[in-house]
């Protein structure tokens, strides 16, 4: 469970070479920022309106041709309250971008047939999301007239051709019971029975008789995700390829947040592999499992390929068959291991899966295949940048393609010359980019950016650069901070400070652009932005990773306290008496941890933050999260509050790391900010800080919004949240309309 801000990805920290992999080091390549370049002078600090008008640039594909890259950019209206999402081609040897898709309600998911003849996506026909085709002129980069090629009652999403592109996997919420029925057409029609009685009933109480009955922002209900098969043809031949026989109650693919596809074809196009989770209380597991299944013998049963007690997840074929690639975490229960990169050669007779590189001191965030089977590429985090690396199947060494950005998604050309990926860093929104590989498979030319969607916002903009510092934190262990000069910045002025700390724990500030927690948006008003990671941040090794483990108010506090030590007594301009503390989620935690145990701050923000473990343990979704993270030291069985009542309290985490028992120290006004649809942190936490802040005098006010989970998603909501944490960092601090100057 990720409750926080912060990006997946790890490193080690102070180190800048990958450690006992025998990481070969020449060939990153550098990127430089678009805005980086030239004087300051003319330009002006951002606001919020800017932020809006950025298009958001992602899900990047390569056309079987290669002459083509379809990606997907959603536009923000302020004033309609709305993001839409349409899709759009830009030539790989570079030239403007193109809109190619324009229905009302937007398209995402758009993919490539692999014979070339035609695209896919995922679009609204008559108030349900269906699946449309396109023919695909590779010549002109244009599409034809599209047509919708599923009418699935439950609606469709996730499509993914077969590789011989006959078939199309998806998936669909379907009503478990109904995938007993021996016809699709019957298990459709049972389904669309099922949602016309509860559309028309007038009574909406649910019955829950499992745990995870609501999650992330939604109740989950009776219907499950399946992994459904239809026929690119004439959407004909649909089947449900996940039925209750063979999962039972669970979902396939599990639930991801932005994280990789749970689901992928055999090259042969007559194999499927898909991750779900068995156990039979799934709200305290994360022991996703990878299923492989034949698709054409009717007999055929699913089989599991994975054997790890922790998660798995990310299936990926090798293009000639031989391997299969996935994911993979040692412990169970904890869904911040490190995330292992296996791989199952399945010509062998016994095919045990294989870790990649055992040495690997980091997380393998996402990973694909070269054409030629024996490289695989992945992103990995490293000290504030998530790298691009290389691996062979037969040789256990990492090697460097790319860097100083951020990258994600990636996929490589048919010809093996190309990387295809989206890439960002703190000063410049996700951009389409392509990485030139030599001969070897290997990166060394600059990276190419092909998008310029945003250039003439960010034209306007002075965004400073991020400085990164090193300090010792706890137990004397090396910690890495950043910084952001406000714009127009005057070294003889003195400057208030917002600190901010990221969520997860096990998060990351970096070299990464953000719309929810923007750092250079945050400095544009006048501050000095500061960002630690501390023990629990990703992006520095496992060991750092598990700094955070059952101290929660430990050392990762020590780690934020010293950073803003370190800051205050090398940057002069840094005016100590004005600072504001701002965190979410764990962030969030931690800033009620601040509240409670300092008086340094002149204020705090805290956002959807744990204040009474207790509670936060009975009302949350996933309970492995606090069942690993509140564990005592030294035990083998799952944190529970009533486990430790009778312990004295330091040997309780719940009480032991409870803002709630020291509320009685807080002095520091406080801004609560809660979402009510928010089920990670429920809203009850922020009731009860806002609630004891209030009997005890603190200076404090709440933030609620009625209509948002665990992070804030409409456009005008955002907007009121930006007014909200600039106008009481500007108040307690004295800052712009609060100044003795106005």
């Amino acid at each position: 469970m990720k409750i926080g801000t912060g990006r997946i990805g790890t490193g080690a920290i102070a180190i800048a070479l990958l450690l006992g992999v025998g990481l070969q080091c020449g060939h990153a390549s550098a990127v430089t920022d678009q805005d980086e370049s030239g004087s300051a002078a003319g330009r002006r600090p951002m606001t919020f309106a800017d932020l809006q008008k950025i298009k958001r640039l992602g899900d990047p594909h390569i056309s079987p041709g290669g002459k083509w890259v379809m990606f997907s950019a959603v536009d923000v209206d302020l004033k309609a309250n709305t993001k839409t999402s349409h899709l759009w081609v830009v030539s790989i040897g570079g030239g403007g971008e193109r809109q190619i898709t324009s229905t009302q309600d937007g398209e995402t998911n758009g993919r490539f047939s692999p014979d070339g003849r035609h695209v896919l996506f995922i679009a609204n026909d008559g108030g349900a999301s269906q699946i449309f085709l396109a023919d695909w002129n590779e010549t002109d980069g244009a599409i034809g007239a599209s047509h919708p090629l599923t009418h699935v009652s439950t609606e469709a999403d996730g499509a993914v051709w077969s590789p011989d592109s006959q078939r199309i996997l998806f998936v669909s919420r379907v009503y478990p019971e109904c995938s007993d029925e021996t016809s699709w057409a019957d298990e459709d029609a049972c389904n669309k029975r099922r949602d016309d009685a509860a559309a028309k009933s007038q009574v909406k109480a649910m019955v829950f008789d499992h745990l995870l009955y609501r999650h992330w922002n939604n109740y989950v209900g009776p219907k499950r995700s399946h992994v459904l098969v239809v026929s690119a043809a004439d959407g004909s031949a649909v089947r449900d390829l996940t039925p209750r026989r063979d999962i039972g109650d669970a979902e396939a693919p599990v639930f991801s947040l932005g994280g990789p596809l749970g689901y992928a074809w055999a090259p042969d196009s007559h194999e499927i592999a898909y991750v779900t989770n068995l156990d039979p209380t799934p709200a305290a597991s994360t022991n996703n499992d990878v299923f492989t299944l034949k698709l054409d013998d009717a007999s055929a049963k699913p089989v599991r390929v994975s054997t790890s007690p922790g998660g798995d997840d990310a299936p990926a074929y090798s293009p000639d068959g031989r391997w299969l690639a996935f994911r993979s975490q040692a412990r169970a229960g904890y869904e911040s291991d490190r995330f292992r990169l296996m791989v199952i050669d399945r010509t062998a007779s016994t095919a045990e899966p294989r870790e990649l590189l055992p040495k690997f001191d980091r997380w393998v965030d996402e990973f694909t295949w070269a054409p030629n089977s024996k490289t695989i590429y992945f992103a990995s985090g490293e000290m504030g940048d998530e790298n691009i690396l290389s691996v062979g199947v037969d040789l256990p060494e990492a090697t460097a393609i790319a860097s100083k950005a951020e990258y994600g998604e990636l996929e490589v050309s048919r010809d093996g010359r190309t990387i295809v990926s989206s890439m960002m860093t703190v000063r410049s929104p996700s951009a389409i980019s392509i990485i030139p590989l030599n001969g070897e498979g290997r990166g060394g030319a600059p990276v190419v950016r092909l998008t310029h969607m945003n250039d003439a916002v960010l034209r306007q903009l002075e965004l400073p650069k991020m400085e990164s510092f090193m300090f010792p934190g706890a137990e004397n262990t090396t910690v890495q901070g950043f910084l952001i000069r406000p714009p127009g910045f005057d070294a003889k002025k003195k400057y208030p400070v917002k600190f901010l700390i990221h969520g997860g724990p096990q998060g990351a500030w970096g070299n990464m652009w953000s719309y929810r927690w923007n750092p250079e948006l945050m400095a544009a008003s006048g501050y000095v932005v500061v960002m630690v990671n501390p023990r629990g941040s990703t992006g520095y090794g496992q060991s750092f990773i598990d700094g955070v483990n059952g101290d929660w108010g430990g050392k990762p506090y020590i780690d934020l306290m010293k950073g803003m030590d370190y800051v205050e007594k090398n940057y002069s301009f840094v005016d100590k008496t004005r600072e504001c503390a701002l965190g979410a989620s764990y962030g969030g935690y931690m800033a009620n941890w601040i509240l409670t145990h300092t008086i340094r701050f002149a204020c705090i923000v805290t956002h959807d933050g744990m204040f009474n473990p207790q509670s936060a343990y009975g009302t949350t979704e996933e309970l492995w999260f606090n069942e690993w993270e509140f564990r005592a030291p030294g035990d083998k069985e799952p944190g529970q509050p009533w486990r430790y009542s009778e312990r004295p309290v330091a040997n309780d985490p719940f009480r032991k790391w409870s803002p709630m028992l020291s509320i009685t120290n807080a002095r520091t006004p406080t801004l609560v900010i809660h979402g009510q649809r928010d089920y990670r942190l429920d809203v009850s936490e922020g009731f009860q800080l806002f609630t004891a802040l209030q009997r005890f005098g603190v200076p404090s006010r709440m933030l609620y919004f009625p209509d948002e989970g665990h992070w804030v998603l409409k456009p005008q909501n955002s907007e009121r949240w930006y007014e909200e944490v600039g106008d009481w960092c500007d108040r307690w601090t004295r800052s712009n309309t609060y100044s003795a100057a106005q």
